[in-house]
């Protein structure tokens, strides 16, 4: 026997046991019928008892094999017991009944493409059977039995369906809180990294204006470093709310700003009135993390900034990059906010030995962007 597939894991113990519990109190009436019979008392008891078995294996035997599918004997054992059972009952002339308790079994015992079928066989032979120890079937009986095979294969075809749509929900809402994580710690190490980056810049040229005694200078710096870092918790505040959007126009001036502080000369655009509205975020996403990266690694003395309606490109002359070295979280981070609007980055090492870090968007975009 093939082991029974996981379609039940999300049907609570206690859905199961209402649910179970309430079809087994229809078997109150072949356990009245064979507690009354005309039999002796001991048999009476017997098939009392039979019928009481009956229903604590469909309750709870049939619970272990759907909750716990890895128990392979359960399953074996369960499908037999039942059918020993209902082979008692069916006798006493409870055939159509159990038939139900027994298809339900079948059902949730064999894998998903094999239930339906083996249940209809089920019943087939279960009318078979009928017909043999009665030598008749009434047309009724049949009837019944078809009925009750066919409800229960709806019944647990609605029970997988409204399983499956239940983890599929629990699937979601964890995509969706990784997506959520991935947003913060995309949006913390742009605003953290460029902050942090541009204060400790600045820092330095504090103290080398302190060293050489130019105090009022060291001031300016100083109360540049404490705007930033009122801005970067500003930021930091706006990216747990979800609520934060970069302005294209002011990381033009924060970097025209972090990179004379860097003592690095930069050519930046004026104006960014030619980018589509629904570009200049994504825009200014790349320019503060080119800024960034340019003041931290490159070693450069000069930047260029040009900026398109399609696109941005940032070049400096200092080290570069080996070739084949791997992204990091920041160019990864870009790569996603350009693919969101129809756009990709290219960075690498130009010929003359400096870096380039480029952001085009597909100039069929422009329109829908505007």
């Amino acid at each position: 026997m093939a082991e029974p597939g996981p379609d039940f894991h999300h049907l609570t113990r206690r859905r199961w046991y209402m649910v179970a519990g309430g079809w087994a109190v229809v078997l109150t009436i072949p356990a009245i019928v064979a507690a009354t019979s005309e039999h002796p008392v001991w048999l009476r008891a017997l098939l009392t008892l039979a019928v009481v078995a009956y229903a604590a294996l469909y309750v709870l035997g049939l619970y272990e094999v759907m909750f716990r599918p890895g128990r392979r004997w359960w399953a074996a054992g369960l499908l037999v017991a039942m059918a020993a059972l209902w082979t008692t009952m069916a006798a006493e002339g409870s055939a159509v009944i159990a038939l139900s308790y027994l298809a339900v079994t079948v059902l949730a015992v064999l894998p998903r493409r094999w239930g339906p079928p083996a249940a209809l066989l089920t019943a087939v032979a279960a009318a078979g059977f009928v017909w043999l120890v009665r030598g008749t079937i009434d047309l009724g009986d049949l009837i019944g039995m078809a009925a009750i095979a066919m409800a229960q294969i709806g019944m647990f075809g609605l029970i997988r369906i409204n399983a499956e749509l239940r983890a599929a929900r629990e699937e979601l809402a964890r995509l969706a809180v990784t997506a959520e994580r991935e947003r913060m710690a995309r949006d913390l190490h742009d605003v953290l990294g460029h902050s942090l980056t541009t204060i400790t810049v600045k820092a330095g040229l504090a103290r080398r204006l302190l060293e050489h005694g130019d105090a009022d200078q060291a001031a300016v710096e100083v109360t540049d470093m404490e705007t930033l870092g009122r801005q970067a918790l500003a930021d930091v505040r706006a990216t747990v709310a979800a609520n934060r959007v970069a302005s294209l126009p002011r990381e033009v001036a924060t970097a025209r700003e972090a990179l004379r502080a860097a003592g690095i000369t930069g050519e930046l655009p004026v104006a960014v009135d030619d980018v589509p509205t629904g570009l200049q975020q994504a825009f200014a996403y790349v320019l503060r993390e080119g800024i960034t990266n340019v003041i931290r690694h490159s070693g450069a003395a000069h930047v260029t900034v040009r900026l398109t309606p399609d696109s941005i490109d940032i070049v400096d002359d200092g080290v570069g990059s080996p070739a084949g070295t791997a992204s990091g979280n920041g160019l990864r981070g870009l790569g996603e906010r350009l693919a969101a609007v129809g756009g990709w980055i290219d960075a690498g090492p130009t010929p003359t030995g400096g870096y380039r870090l480029r952001a085009e968007v597909a100039p069929s975009r422009k329109g829908a962007l505007r």
